[in-house]
This record gives C-alpha cells, structure tokens and sequence, in this order.
C-alpha cells in the first residue's frame, strides 16, 4: 500500500468547525475504504498518522485514539464479531461511506437538477418547453397555452359568437422522464493496484456514490454492480466499500455476459452497461477451463468480446466505457469495442471518473418517446 502525505495544517479543525470525533471519521472512512474493510488495519494506519503528525495534539479537549475507538462503538459504528474475533463495520457505515463517497463526487459536478432524469425528447413530464402542440387527450390540462388557444379559436369566431374547438387547444411540451436499468462494471483484477498507484479505491468510491444517488434520487431506477477479474460475480452495495483487488486476470467478455443477462431480465426501457477499467481483457472462461493471455492483446480473446459487444447493440444495450489507463494500444481496443457496440467511451484521469460517469448517467436518456 502507497501513501502520498502532506503536511497537516492545524486550521482545518477550526475552520471547518468540526469535532474531534467527526475529523477522525472522516480519517477513518477513507482508510477503512482503501483497507477493504479491515477495521484493524485502518486503525493502524490512524495511529501511523497521528504518531506522523499529531492530529490528535491539536484537540483541545485532550481527545485520544482510544476514545475515538469507543465513540465507535458507541455509535454503532463498528461491533465486536465473536465468532471471528475481530471488529468489522456495521450497515450504519457502509451508508455513511456511500454518503461521504457522493458528497465527493458531487464536488466535482455543476448543480442540476433533482430528482428525474431527462430524455432529449418531448411528453409528459415536469418541466415545460417553450414549444407548444396540439392538445391530445390525456395530456394534463394545467399545461394548456391559453394565448395560443385564444388566437386559434379567434381565427374561425365571430364578434358574437365565440365558437371553441378541441382542434384549437394549444399545449405545451414538457421534458419527458423516464428510468433507466444500469449494471455498473468494475475490474478488480492485479492491475488495479500496480505501478504505485490505487485505482480501485477512486472506482469504488464512484460505485458507491452512484448506487446512493440513484437510491436517493432514482426510486425507479435499478442499479446493479458487478465485479470481474478471472470471473465476473454479482455483488450488493453494501459489500462496494470492502471489494478488493485480487491476483486476477480480466474477464471482459464473462463481465459483458453477466450485466446483459442481469438487463435483460429487467423490463425498463433504458439499459446500460458503465464499465470502469485500466486493462485489457486478458482472459476468458473456454471449454470449463480459464484460457488467458497477459502479453498484449489476444485477438481470440478480443473478437470474442467485440462479438458481445454487438449482441448487446442488437438487445439495444448500451455500452459506456471508463478508462482509466493512457495505454494508446488500450485505447485503440476500447474504440473498437464503442464501434461494434454504438456506444461510449471515456478516457479519463482517476479525479476525472466521477464526473464523467455522473454526467453520463443523467443525460443519457435515448429512448424514442411519442
């Protein structure tokens, strides 16, 4: 594991108003993220810093370690497992790092919105467009254009006789809103930790960011989460915070099948597949055995997954690919894969991710709407 230290500045207590216990926390989420889940470790890593640079020495209510440990407890944080015998983290803190991971995020975005996604197409909705049509029935009658109505029903009226039509009912268009089915791809395989750098810590913050959007915000939305190395699995949101990086290949194509599987036993409109990697797809699953190849692209194994990549098309899947890795050979796999799919993709920096997955879930709405 790499840390990258500055030097603590004493202020931030005072200036962001915060107590003892809620400068250690935020401390603490963020270490127990990186650690997996492994409360010991973490608190390691807490005592590491405070011996480093006496974080603990600027509070002037002479609050310890320790008692942050006990107001843990205290507060459901985290619980003593007896049948392991070990402390592990409770529910209460997997939605406050779910919390604390969309407050992050959101730093990055423009305010928009709230509470719908839009489609670039016209219907019932909330919010009116200043373009009007005619009035159909079971269109809502509080979005009538009463000018555009009056005119109309004046061309064909008399000075004493004013004679209204349901052909002369003008109404305005709204923003249609829809939901959407999403299965968020991401890679654990070694790759994710090399060179010094940790990059599944930034996608499992964006994973657990969007799930606590869309369980806020997005009542009618789905969305699942699964995770691939050699193989690809299913998990809950509530495991994202502990997923950890395995010795693993990358089963792009066995990942692919999984999300398309989940979507399309989903009956909503909308269907998308996000992916998050840095890697090529190294391996797959033939004949019950795993066939793999770490040496630069495999064409068996690339044809396969741009072969999926077109079922999913044909299911109107759409696929949105965040990579994380500069690779121009990489790149140059990833476009083949948006090619055969008609879909997306990004090539973004670790702080960037957020923002663009963000961004592309809200508007990414094309359904045809009549």
């Amino acid at each position: 594991m790499h840390f990258r230290y500055q030097q603590w500045d004493e202020r931030f207590n005072r200036q962001a108003g915060k107590s003892p216990f809620d400068t250690l926390w935020d401390l603490f989420q963020e270490l127990l993220t990186i650690s997996g889940g492994d409360v010991s470790q973490a608190m390691r890593w807490l005592n590491d810093i405070d011996k480093e640079y006496g974080v603990t020495d600027q509070f002037e209510e002479g609050y310890g370690i320790g008692d942050f440990i006990e107001e843990m407890q205290d507060r459901g944080y985290i619980r003593f497992d007896e049948e392991e015998s070990i402390m592990v983290p409770t529910s209460k803190t997997d939605r406050s790092i779910r919390e604390k991971s969309l407050h992050e995020i959101f730093r990055q975005l423009k305010k928009g919105g709230k509470g719908e996604h839009k489609t670039p197409h016209t219907g019932r909705g909330l919010e009116r467009q200043p373009e009007t049509r005619n009035w159909a029935p079971g269109d809502d009658i509080g979005h009538i254009d009463s000018v555009g109505t009056l005119m109309n029903m004046l061309q064909h009226s008399s000075l004493d006789q004013f004679q209204l039509r349901e052909s002369d009912l003008e109404v305005y268009d709204t923003d249609h809103h829809t939901s959407a089915s999403t299965v968020l791809l991401i890679d654990l395989s070694h790759s994710m930790i090399l060179y010094g750098e940790d990059r599944i810590t930034p996608a499992k913050k964006v994973a657990m960011a969007l799930s606590e959007m869309i369980m806020r915000n997005f009542s009618s939305d789905s969305l699942d989460i699964v995770a691939f190395g050699n193989e690809a699995w299913e998990i809950a949101v509530k495991d994202l915070p502990y997923l950890k990086v395995g010795p693993y290949h990358t089963n792009t194509l066995q990942a692919l099948r999984v999300a398309r599987s989940i979507l399309q036993r989903k009956k909503f409109s909308n269907k998308q597949i996000f992916m998050i990697t840095d890697g090529k797809p190294s391996c797959m699953i033939e004949n019950g055995r795993l066939y793999k190849n770490s040496f630069g692209l495999d064409r068996k194994i690339v044809n396969k997954v741009l072969d999926e990549a077109v079922v999913c098309r044909r299911k109107q899947i759409d696929i949105t690919t965040f990579m994380i890795a500069r690779d121009p050979y990489l790149q140059n796999f990833v476009r083949e894969l948006t090619d055969a799919n008609k879909g997306r993709a990004y090539y973004s920096s670790l702080n960037e991710l957020g923002g663009y997955i963000f961004e592309d879930y809200i508007r990414n709405r094309r359904k045809n709407v009549r």
